[in-house]
């Protein structure tokens, strides 16, 4: 069985609408595009390598429409890796209209998303899914991922859309490798999926106060 990663630029208080450009979601949001100024060498390495051994894309629909128009056409160019490792993988999208698919390699899923999912993880290796926060949040209440890669960029936008939404599900997640910080700020975090959901305790136990004086 294969893993399903989510990778994922975000906002200190977790927006992750529009990071790439005012087009990716114009409708009523003022700060499309709030990733580009926060970009650098390190960041963008790190981008990099997590898409080594990419071998499936699952996208939403807006998401895909903004790959499809952009990617098939950027091979050869300063982004030639990425266009490559893209243009060649399969690409699976969730929609529940009816997408061009002329993108080589596209496929939509067919409606129980749930076991859709399950089959492309049953598939491939290394699955990604980037951005596409809406089919993000149903993977994360379904608990159908395997890793979290979350890119937390300094700067809070007090509006829009974010990873987490009122319908989150108590989950429990490991850090996988320290955090890595870029140089303009933004940290690096790797999680994976672990079992059970939070616990809680009482920090006022006898124990939690062993060798204080006061």
């Amino acid at each position: 069985m294969g893993l399903i990663h989510i990778e994922l630029f975000t906002t200190l208080d977790l927006v992750g609408q529009a990071p790439g450009g005012p087009e990716e979601d114009p409708a009523g949001f003022p700060f499309g595009g709030w990733q580009a100024p926060l970009l650098d060498e390190v960041a963008g390495a790190q981008v990099g390598a997590a898409y080594e051994g990419t071998d499936a894309l699952l996208l939403g629909r807006r998401t895909y429409d903004i790959f499809a128009a952009y990617w098939p056409y950027q091979e050869g160019g300063e982004d030639n890796e990425i266009a490559t490792l893209f243009n060649s993988v399969p690409k699976y999208v969730a929609s529940r209209g009816r997408p061009d698919l002329s993108w080589a390699g596209s496929t939509q899923l067919g409606p129980d998303l749930a076991d859709a999912v399950r089959e492309i993880r049953d598939r491939h290796e290394h699955v990604k899914v980037v951005g596409s926060l809406n089919l993000v949040q149903t993977l994360l209440r379904e608990k159908l991922f395997d890793r979290l890669d979350l890119w937390v960029h300094p700067i809070v936008l007090g509006v829009g859309k974010k990873v987490f939404d009122g319908g989150a599900v108590p989950t429990n997640v490991t850090l996988l490798e320290p955090p890595v910080a870029s140089p303009k700020g933004t940290v690096y975090l790797r999680y994976g999926l672990a079992d059970g959901t939070p616990g809680t305790g009482d920090m006022s136990a006898p124990d939690r106060g062993a060798g204080r004086d006061d």
